[in-house]
């Protein structure tokens, strides 16, 4: 086999299980393919490390500091890490991705306590912070010093600038931090129509885990450091969670491609146009025929539509295309677009609902 040519037992249909299965975005290949030339100094000494920590300046804030890392778990982990001490604990949503899919990383890599609250559409408010806000001074409890969110959520919604100032200064006048979880930040800026800064830095956030991967990267993330002090030890730290790259002029390469321009927010309002019109869709199916059993579950805030289906339905629509079930409750499922996914492919996912 040609090591330059895929295999058709290689190549699958395009998929609506996440955002994750899609490829690189070609103009974050071709930065990727223009650094590999030449030597260039190694754990971040290079021109593209340099420029994306101004670009980091330029998106975010004058004290922004940017840590290039490999991915979102490690990201999260690094950035909590490195805000609190050992006794520290962290308050978030039942649902949210370092509570439920991270494996235990933030408490077993981290040494973290999570504090988990029940959150409706996945957002935590003051109040629903509030439930875990006590204890402190006794030895007998974690201490909580920090509030991470997911934006966007786990179930797709987004956090508006209001709401994420109202955490903040709740975090703040309680001693806590707020670390934001964009994983997914740019479909969350397409969406409301803000900057990335509006969202985060003068929002009154502290850290955030700024994603690339969902939105075409091929493996590169980064913790940004929105107001210095709220975090120690990060190249220490960074190093030490085996998150520091050596070669890390190809995971700044792609950083910039995304974020250096506007391709960040073309794809993201990309992807969010695609699950608008999958929703819509659905919405249609249910009321032409509402014993059918479809229902959207969450509103469609992003490139997540999460929707109520017949096993029935579900299978016969997953003959043609792969989405998974949702641990949310019976019969519920999430469908991701992806940077690369077409209006076609939208529709024939539409067809293949309908003809079940």
């Amino acid at each position: 086999m040609n090591s330059t040519d895929a295999p058709s037992s290689f190549l699958t249909p395009k998929s609506f299980a996440s955002d994750n299965w899609g490829g690189m975005h070609p103009e974050v290949l071709a930065a990727l393919t223009a650094a590999n030339h030449g030597h260039a100094a190694a754990y971040g000494g290079d021109p593209w490390t340099a420029r994306f920590a101004e670009v980091t300046k330029e998106l975010f804030g004058a004290e922004a500091e940017a840590y290039p890392v490999f991915n979102g778990t490690g990201a999260n982990v690094l950035a909590l890490q490195a805000a609190l001490p050992r006794w520290g604990a962290v308050i978030c949503a039942r649902t949210a991705h370092i509570n439920f899919d991270e494996t235990g990383a933030p408490e077993k890599t981290g040494g973290l306590k999570l504090l988990p609250v029940d959150a409706p559409n996945g957002k935590i408010t003051p109040e629903l912070a509030a439930r875990e806000t006590w204890g402190y001074g006794s030895e007998h409890r974690a201490q909580p010093l920090a509030i991470s969110i997911a934006q966007v959520t786990e179930t797709g919604t987004c956090y508006t600038p209001e709401e994420i100032r109202a955490l903040a200064d709740f975090a703040h006048e309680h001693g806590m931090v707020l670390h934001i979880d964009g994983s997914r930040i740019s479909n969350a800026a397409a969406h409301l129509g803000v900057s990335l800064a509006a969202i985060t830095s003068e929002a009154g956030a502290d850290l955030l885990s700024l994603g690339g991967t969902k939105n075409g990267l091929l493996g590169a993330e980064a913790v940004i450091l929105l107001r210095p002090d709220a975090a120690q030890g990060m190249k220490f730290l960074r190093k030490i969670n085996l998150q520091l790259p050596s070669k890390m002029r190809f995971v700044s390469a792609q950083l910039l491609a995304l974020y250096e321009g506007e391709l960040w927010r073309r794809s993201a309002a990309h992807t969010n146009a695609m699950a608008a019109r999958l929703a819509r869709g659905i919405e249609t199916l249910a009321a032409q025929d509402p014993s059918r059993g479809l229902r959207i579950l969450f509103p469609v805030e992003s490139n997540a539509v999460f929707v109520q289906l017949p096993p029935e339905v579900a299978a016969h629509a997953q003959q043609r295309f792969t989405f998974g079930a949702w641990p949310g409750g019976a019969d519920q499922y999430r469908l991701m677009c992806a940077f690369d996914t077409t209006e076609e492919e939208v529709d024939a996912l539409l067809e293949a609902l309908a003809g079940a």
